[in-house]
């Protein structure tokens, strides 16, 4: 038996909600139609993998991201893949896993964010190294939330995170690009830290067009070396980087390009 909110309930409790086991997808909307949609697939398809959840075939779940897509007023879908039901205890038992859709709103962002550009801060929650967690958008994301919770200025639009060891890592909601001389470097993300989709499409878009892209360990003092800085995820898409503390970058030519394809996807 279980209660909630002081009433009894019937069924198992989801992993989901028990241990975080599982993973997400936040799927931006144009149109009614789901944006990058393969690459959100993909991505939870690995992830599933990796924690040896059996997912749903992808089209099922494809065809159920375009239906939630279709509902008036929806600006994102958000996906949720859990194990399921699992027993007691953290052993993963065999069973079906669950999928959870939300269709959205979008969030209101200030348009100066994409045009001119974001304030961005430096947040002292670090990122916890688990290399068998690394790059997956699971649903332990409390991290993101201690970080989050360290500013209330609607003027900051973003927190920049750091690992243990003071690496640059991510925002807390996105990835981060800067411009070294002509190289785009991004940091690596075999530690911690979420391979976003915009983060993956933008990599194969520059490398495509001849750029060096390097994904590498970044020590945050090349901020004040950085030409310009961008952050990226689905939802965004791509916001120059304006300030940082004493820190300040023009909205530059690679964030640009980088908007102008997210336009065109």
């Amino acid at each position: 038996m279980r209660w909630l909110d002081g009433i009894a309930v019937a069924g198992p409790l989801d992993r989901g909600l028990e241990f975080g086991d599982g993973l997400f997808e936040t799927i931006a909307l144009l149109d009614g139609r789901a944006r990058l949609l393969e690459r959100h697939l993909a991505r939870l398809a690995a992830g599933a993998r990796r924690l040896s959840i059996t997912p749903p075939p992808a089209s099922i779940v494809a065809a159920e991201v375009a239906r939630a897509a279709a509902t008036p007023g929806a600006g994102l879908v958000k996906l949720i893949l859990t194990r399921g039901d699992g027993g007691l205890g953290y052993a993963p038992a065999a069973g079906e896993a669950h999928r959870h859709l939300l269709a959205l709103p979008a969030r209101p962002r200030p348009p100066a964010w994409g045009e001119e550009g974001v304030l961005a801060r430096l947040c002292t929650t670090r990122l916890a190294e688990q290399p068998l967690l690394a790059g997956l958008k699971h649903l332990n994301r409390l991290e993101q939330v201690l970080a989050r919770g360290e500013w209330t200025d609607p003027a900051i639009a973003e927190g920049l995170m750091l690992d243990v060891q003071g690496r640059l890592i991510c925002g807390t909601m996105t990835n981060v690009f800067m411009v070294l001389g002509e190289e785009l470097v991004t940091p690596a993300l075999n530690r911690a830290g979420v391979r976003g989709v915009m983060r993956g499409a933008l990599i194969e878009a520059f490398r495509a067009e001849g750029v060096r892209v390097t994904e590498r360990d970044v020590d945050p003092a090349e901020l004040a070396l950085a030409r310009e800085v961008f952050l990226t995820n689905a939802l965004i898409g791509a916001w120059p980087v304006r300030a940082l503390a004493a820190l300040a970058w023009p909205a530059g030519p690679f964030a640009r390009r980088a908007q102008a394809w997210v336009g065109a996807w």
